[in-house]
């Protein structure tokens, strides 16, 4: 514990942004990392619990009371190490995590809990910066190949580690890039793709191979709304039969549809219709053929594709950005004794919120209008709780001006078809079936095929996926050699 009474000295100190006025004209980060002595205080908050909470709201299991003091100490590269131990890209969740640790911080109970993500963002930076951060390669060589189906936060981790246990791995990525939607997802105003292909390089010089444009299915097809820049197939029979194992790692890439009348309007898009060509636009590939310049913008969904769907509006000068949620306002605070050291059902305002949207909340889309087979208003009716059902409130209908619209309500499965082409059985939500515990998990009932991330368990964090990814390696190197010592 660097200082006993410093959760009592100093209070929290966040990252600062630029100014909205600023930040708006580009696609850059905008938050300022801390400096060396406001890291350092900020460690000196921790109180080294007991029983240190944050571990386990942290799905990798970080270690943070220890890093918190290494930084408080100024030992930098020890921290850095103990931050690697169990979170290969400290710099992603650093960025783009909710940071559930900090909803389980001890402090957090009746003060502002300590700036966890804030200082985990600073110790990594600084390694890459002081060169720090270096390929850590195999010096043995298993002799054994693996294939990882997709390249983001799962894939990643899982060919990181395999590769430092000595195996030779190859990424299949249907994308023209490695990332998944790290790098095609989440906009560069939040995670510059300088940040992944930094990462990647050091991937590369421990031996991952990767292949881009590739697509992994029997026929190459994708359903509506994936984007598939894939110039070659491989079938799942030909990676069963030329390497030793196979992790699918592919995310849950099938969005959720809104089957309401209009819905064929031109003018309304799958959120990543627009979000990732935005992304390839920042990246010198052409222009966004989607343009919210002068539009009346709304994105269906509360979430945070939605929240990305209004940042990236407000930066091509949309007139208006509404953004509308099903489901009722939560609570702007939350009660913490009920909830803590739970993640807290609460209102959240994002940066890109507060960049310029109007937000409401238990609204149903009834109907899109249009004229001439282009989309110039929604339908709407607001809605209320009874007995755990949303159910429209009589009279409430109301429509709203909308040039464009962005769905946004999540994602429902991984794609089927690559699922079926493996043979792999899936679980009542069409994901992989494969269970995280005890002999044989992560296994699929296919030999020598894994499942990790959101192919496995649906729709979640980038920071569960990258958990997901460490502990199937673990597994794959055990089937391959028969016990590992790779970390779980």
């Amino acid at each position: 514990m660097g200082k006993p009474t410093g959760f009592l000295e100093f209070e929290r100190v966040s990252e600062s942004y630029a100014p909205v006025a600023e930040r708006v004209t580009h696609y850059r980060e905008f938050v300022a990392r801390l400096v060396d002595d406001a890291a350092k205080t900020q460690g000196a908050r921790c109180m080294d619990c007991g029983i240190p909470f944050c571990n386990n709201g942290c799905p990798v299991n970080n270690i943070i009371p220890d890093w918190n003091d290494l930084v408080f100490r100024g030992n930098w590269q020890d921290a850095l190490a103990v931050l690697h131990s169990t979170n290969n890209f400290p710099e992603f969740t650093g960025r783009i995590c909710p940071a559930p640790c900090e909803a389980a911080c001890t402090l957090g109970i009746n003060a502002d809990p300590v700036g966890i993500k804030s200082i985990e963002r600073y110790i990594v930076d600084k390694g890459w910066e002081e060169g720090w951060i270096k390929p850590q390669i195999a010096a043995v060589k298993t002799g054994k190949t693996v294939a990882v189906v997709g390249s983001g936060p799962a894939g990643l981790a899982a060919a990181q580690q395999l590769a430092r246990a000595g195996h030779a791995v190859t990424v299949f990525e249907k994308n023209d890039r490695v990332g998944g939607l790290l790098r095609y997802g989440i906009p560069d105003f939040k995670l510059e793709k300088s940040v992944i292909d930094r990462r990647m390089g050091q991937l590369e010089a421990e031996g991952v191979a990767f292949r881009t444009s590739t697509i992994v299915s029997v026929d190459g097809k994708l359903p509506a709304g994936i984007v598939n820049d894939a110039k070659t197939v491989v079938t799942p029979d030909q990676l069963k039969a030329e390497f030793d194992a196979v992790i699918l790692a592919g995310g849950a890439e099938v969005p959720r549809d809104l089957p309401v009348p209009g819905r064929e309007l031109a003018g309304v898009h799958y959120a990543l219709e627009f979000l990732i060509p935005q992304n390839k636009t920042v990246a010198g590939d052409g222009a966004n053929p989607i343009s919210a310049t002068g539009k009346h913008v709304v994105v269906i969904g509360g979430g945070d594709t939605g929240s990305d769907c209004v940042g990236t509006s407000n930066r091509h000068g949309a007139v208006a950005v509404t953004q509308l949620e099903v489901m009722p306002m939560p609570p702007e605070q939350e009660n913490k004794a009920l909830v803590w050291p739970y993640w807290p059902l609460k209102l959240r305002t994002s940066s890109s919120h507060e960049e310029g949207v109007e937000r409401d909340f238990a609204v149903m889309t009834k109907e899109f209008v249009g004229e001439n087979g282009q989309l110039t208003a929604i339908k709407a009716v607001r809605v209320q709780m009874q007995d755990g059902k949303l159910v429209e409130i009589a009279g409430s209908e109301f429509e709203i001006k909308a040039d464009l619209v962005f769905l946004a309500m999540g994602f429902t499965n991984p794609v089927a078809n690559i699922l079926e082409g493996f043979g792999v059985e899936r679980d009542s939500r069409g994901n992989a079936r494969a269970t995280t515990d005890g002999e044989g998990c992560y296994a699929t009932n296919v030999a020598k095929v894994f499942a990790a991330g959101d192919v496995r368990r649906g729709q979640s964090l980038v920071v569960w996926a990258i958990r997901e990814g460490r502990q199937a390696a673990r597994e794959v190197d055990a089937f391959l050699m028969g016990s590992s010592l790779l970390p779980r």
